[in-house]
C-alpha cells in the first residue's frame, strides 16, 4: 500500500490536525461513538468530502485493523475555482480553464496534466467523486507538472459551469455528438475546455448548458481518440488561435 494510505480512528485525526490534505476518506456505514462523531465534525468543518461505505471496501483496502475508516492523503494542495478565477482576472489574466468530467484513469489524468501545464492552463477542475486518485502514478505521468497547476475538487461540476459563465468564461464541450469541428469555432480566451469520461463522455447537463460543442475529425477506421491524444488536439488549436490573434 502507498505511503499516502493511512487508516484508523486516531492516525486520521492526527493527520486532519495536522492540516493535511485529503483526497479520498472512507468511513464505515453506520459507525457510531464519541471519536467517529468528533471525526465527522471536523472533516465538516474542514470542508472534506466523505464517502460512507460497507466493511467490505474497508476489509479490502487493508487486513490491518482500520477501526471503519481509511483515506487517501493528497500529495497536492487543492483550490477552489471561485477563489482562482477572480484572482486571475486581478492579475490580468484571461482565464484557460479545464474541467475533467469523471476521469478515471490515472495514468491519462498524469499525461493531460503535463500537457495542460506545457500549454499554460491555468485551472483544472476535477469533480470531488469518482475522479481518478492524485497518486504517485499520476504524478509520474505528468512528469510532475500537477505539482504545477492549481487542481480544484469541486462538489458540483454543472454549479462550477454555472460560475464560470456568469464570470464570462466561454464553455467547450469535447464531444462526438456535434458536427461541429474544432477548427469551425473562435476559441478566444477566457475558456474552459471540457473532456469527458473515457467510456461515457461528457454528462448530458454539462452538455447541455456549454456555449459550444466541438470535435475533432477522424478518417480511419478507429472510433476515437484516447482522452489524453484529444485532450492534447483540443488545447493545443486553443493556443494555435491565440497565437494568430496575438499576432
Amino acid at each position: 500500500m502507498e505511503k499516502d494510505f493511512i487508516f484508523g480512528i486516531h492516525p486520521v485525526m492526527e493527520a486532519l490536525e495536522a492540516g493535511k490534505t485529503f483526497d479520498k476518506v472512507f468511513l464505515q456505514n453506520g459507525l457510531l461513538g464519541e471519536n467517529i462523531k468528533v471525526l465527522k465534525q471536523k472533516f465538516s468543518q474542514a470542508g472534506i468530502h466523505i464517502k460512507y461505505v460497507p466493511i467490505e471496501k474497508l476489509n479490502r483496502l487493508t487486513r490491518k485493523n482500520h477501526q471503519g475508516i481509511c483515506a487517501f492523503l493528497s500529495p497536492i494542495q487543492f483550490f477552489s475555482i471561485e477563489d482562482v478565477v477572480p484572482q486571475l482576472f486581478d492579475e490580468g489574466k484571461m482565464p484557460f480553464i479545464l474541467m475533467l468530467d469523471h476521469l478515471t484513469d490515472v495514468r491519462n489524468f498524469g499525461a493531460i496534466c503535463r500537457t495542460a501545464e506545457i500549454v499554460g492552463v491555468d485551472a483544472i477542475v476535477i469533480p470531488e467523486e469518482g475522479t481518478a486518485p492524485i497518486n504517485s502514478d499520476s504524478i509520474k505521468t505528468s512528469a510532475g507538472a500537477i505539482f504545477n497547476l492549481k487542481i480544484c475538487k469541486e462538489k458540483n461540476l454543472l454549479k462550477v459551469l454555472d460560475f464560470l459563465k456568469l464570470s464570462g468564461i466561454k464553455i467547450v464541450c469535447a464531444t462526438e455528438k456535434t458536427d461541429k469541428f474544432i477548427y469551425d469555432d473562435e476559441l478566444s480566451l477566457p475558456l474552459t475546455i471540457i473532456m469527458g469520461n473515457e467510456e461515457r463522455g461528457i454528462s448530458k447537463d454539462l452538455l447541455k448548458n456549454a456555449d459550444s460543442k466541438l470535435k475533432l475529425p477522424v478518417y480511419g477506421k478507429t472510433e476515437s481518440l484516447n482522452v489524453s491524444v484529444a485532450c492534447g488536439a483540443f488545447l493545443y488549436e486553443v493556443v494555435r488561435q491565440n497565437l494568430s490573434n496575438n499576432r
